[in-house]
């Protein structure tokens, strides 16, 4: 796969998608944006990808906002199609992906790359992170879902100050609002993020899919969590996964799983 703005590798089970526009401090714009859905909708298909795991190039910046020179002159309804194109092709769709997706934050993640790195079903930051929303000095909300996720990662009291106030804050803030799981040094923020990440890709990759539907269910208005739970634990019985888990657990020996079912 061959593309302008981001950067794709493979490591065994890992894929690493890297948004590549360092003169920019990686800000996404509509390509950008693009060629993260069509790197995701290629791994998604991908048996042998079991995690993925998405930064920025260099030390500064995982994503610095959105490129405002792309919409400063937008209207109401182009505006609201901006928002919702987006939502559908990444932000939403990372949220709902069917394997795992870690932001490994490498930097500033402001406006846009906090909206990406949120969706994400978790975040690793490197020390010299700096995370915000600074959309209302430029008279915008947040809206890439980011008025959304926010409350329910770290409250609404807190979520409610941090846009309003447009503060950014460190990654030791952000580690005890609970916005990101983990702060490492800089330059072990990557080894760190594949040891985790590895150790996801040993499970059973079709119980973690049926697992980050039932999560998500929660936090979906009228649907009910449980019920969404108990139909994904049923149907956890006939997958191959299943069978290999308490096969090797009776057996006394490590599971071989084979993939998405």
């Amino acid at each position: 796969m061959d593309f302008e703005n981001i950067l794709v590798e493979k490591e065994g089970s890992l894929a690493i998608i890297t948004i590549n526009r360092p003169t920019k401090l990686n800000a996404l714009n509509k390509p950008t944006i693009e060629e993260l859905h069509q790197a995701l909708k290629h791994f998604e298909k991908d048996r042998e990808t079991r995690v993925i795991i998405l930064t920025g190039s260099g030390e500064k910046a995982f994503v610095a906002g959105a490129d405002i020179k792309e919409f400063s002159s937008f209207n109401t309804s182009e505006g609201s199609q901006l928002a919702a194109k987006g939502q559908e092709l990444l932000f939403d769709y990372v949220q709902n992906y069917n394997k795992p997706v870690i932001a490994a934050v490498n930097g500033f993640a402001l406006g846009g790359g906090l909206e990406l790195a949120m969706s994400a079903h978790f975040r690793i930051a490197s020390n010299n992170a700096k995370m915000g929303l600074p959309e209302v000095t430029l008279g915008l909300i947040p809206g890439y879902g980011g008025t959304q996720r926010l409350p329910q990662l770290i409250g609404k009291g807190r979520a409610m100050e941090l846009i309003m106030t447009a503060e950014m804050i460190t990654a030791d803030k952000a580690l005890s609002y609970g916005l990101v799981n983990h702060v490492v040094e800089q330059e072990e923020l990557l080894a760190f993020t594949k040891k985790i990440a590895n150790k996801i890709a040993s499970n059973s990759a079709s119980a973690i899919g049926r697992a980050i539907k039932s999560i998500n269910a929660n936090f979906k208005d009228g649907v009910n969590g449980y019920h969404e739970e108990i139909k994904n634990f049923g149907e956890c019985f006939e997958t191959e996964d299943f069978t290999e888990g308490t096969t090797a657990f009776l057996e006394k020996r490590k599971p071989e799983f084979k993939g998405q079912n």
